[in-house]
C-alpha cells in the first residue's frame, strides 16, 4: 500500500502585493537604479553592443530577487 499523502502540493491562490511588499520594493529598486545604470554602462563599454540589459531591467530584476527574500525570511 502506498502513502500519497506526503506529496500533497496546495496550490495557492494569487494574491495582490501587500502594501508592505510595494513599499520595500520600491525603496530596493530606487536603490538599484544607480547601481544598474553604472553596470549598463560598464557592459557596454566592455563589450560595445546594445543588445545587454537595460538599467530598468536590471534594477526592477534586482527588486523581484531581494525583495521576496526579505519576506520569506
Amino acid at each position: 500500500m502506498t502513502d500519497q499523502t506526503s506529496d500533497v502540493h496546495v496550490a495557492r491562490a494569487h494574491r495582490p502585493p501587500k502594501v508592505e511588499f510595494m513599499v520595500y520594493f520600491t525603496i530596493i529598486f530606487l536603490a538599484a537604479l544607480p547601481l544598474a545604470f553604472v553596470a549598463t554602462l560598464l557592459a557596454v563599454v566592455k563589450r560595445g553592443d546594445l543588445k545587454t540589459k537595460g538599467p530598468v531591467a536590471r534594477a526592477w530584476s534586482q527588486a523581484r530577487i531581494i525583495t521576496p527574500m526579505i519576506f520569506s525570511a
